[in-house]
């Protein structure tokens, strides 16, 4: 069964309970961790942080939480092959692994382009620009694994790219202080290579999987981890020899010691970056694992007004006009989108059981 198979047939009764809660678990991790993580990196510069390849670092760097539930997972299947010969250590074949590994470095390049951007434009101008990345996901998604669409989904793409371009026409009011008009314009540019470099990444994410089904892998959530240990762990080598070049880890203890914050939160904030980015990209993959592409597109433009109020009541930054009409725009596209997925079930489980009936007993 390959991923557009799964992504359009119902599963089956038994697991349609545990299939929505793998949708909601993964939409929740995704929200959680582009919110704070953003809020996160955000403050990381705000508070005397410089280091963009460092930033770039956390934004994967906590790729080994995911070795406690993949040792989970072979523990089981070793439990269960017991007297029946040795169990795969992981589930992946080679070939999609180096697949995840090139996607891997694709996401450190894409880390760095959103940490030096970033630097030089606030959190709100950057959510803004991070939610263009739904424009192309939707142009590679239809190149690469042929994603369908539907008019609800034309009509959220429409109302969520409306919003981010009303927020657009100020964003220059938002530099902030000591950031020259220069830099703040390659922050910019760095931002939007980041969304486009990640809607490229999604649909290539799916298109392994839909690999992995036909090289005979059973399509399971410990699959995607497996993946994206895989890659988080090549993303994060790429910042660190970045690091390196650049004499971050020398930098580091220095840094702690003039962080506004104390040096204690310096590394709390590191800490906790680490683990919230972990959960975007996890909960990422994973919405493309259970849905698919476009809908983690959709949610990641949903976010961005989330992360604009958030800014506005803990980094205190400004909260105009155009971003409460950008936050109504996202809302009433992530309903249309709603409606729409639910008005396809709706029309193929009444088909289906026309079907039923049609055939008899």
């Amino acid at each position: 069964m390959d991923v557009e198979a799964r992504n359009e047939s119902p599963p089956p009764a038994r697991s349609k309970a545990m299939h929505h809660l793998m949708v909601a678990l993964n939409c929740a991790m995704l929200g959680i961790g582009i919110t704070g993580g953003q809020l996160l990196s955000r403050l990381y510069y705000n508070e005397g942080g410089h280091r963009q390849w460092l930033a770039a670092w956390l934004q994967t760097g906590g790729w080994p939480l995911l070795l406690v539930p993949v040792a989970a997972s072979y523990a089981g299947r070793r439990a269960r092959a017991r007297g029946r010969g040795a169990a795969a250590v992981l589930l992946a074949p080679p070939r999609v692994l180096l697949g995840a590994a090139g996607i891997g470095l694709l996401v450190g390049a894409d880390d760095f382009l959103y940490a030096y951007g970033l630097e030089f434009v606030p959190v709100s101008t950057s959510a803004i620009l991070i939610s263009t990345q739904l424009a192309f996901t939707v142009l590679f998604a239809f190149l690469i694994v042929r994603q369908r669409l539907t008019p609800p989904t034309v009509n959220a793409v429409a109302l969520l790219t409306t919003g981010a371009v009303m927020l657009g026409l100020h964003v220059s009011s938002d530099r902030g202080p000591g950031v020259s008009r220069g830099q703040y314009w390659l922050g910019f540019v760095l931002t939007l290579g980041a969304a486009v470099l990640y809607g490229l990444i999604m649909p290539l994410v799916e298109l392994a999987y839909k690999h992995a089904a036909e090289a005979g892998s059973a399509l399971t959530y410990a699959l995607v981890v497996e993946m994206q240990l895989v890659m988080g762990f090549v993303a994060t080598a790429f910042c660190t020899v970045g690091m390196i070049v650049n004499n971050d880890f020398q930098a580091i203890p220095r840094e702690a010691k003039h962080f506004e914050l104390g040096e204690a939160r310096y590394y709390t904030v590191l800490a906790w970056s680490a683990v919230l980015w972990q959960f975007f990209f996890l909960g990422a993959v994973g919405v493309i694992f259970c849905v698919h592409t476009l809908l983690a597109g959709i949610l990641i433009a949903v976010f961005i007004p989330v992360t604009e109020v958030a800014a506005v009541i803990f980094l205190h930054e400004k909260f105009s006009s155009e971003k409460g009409v950008a936050l109504v725009l996202s809302l009433w596209g992530l309903a249309s989108y709603s409606y729409g997925e639910w008005s396809e079930a709706r029309a193929k489980k009444k088909t289906a059981e026309a079907a039923a009936e049609a055939q008899g007993p």
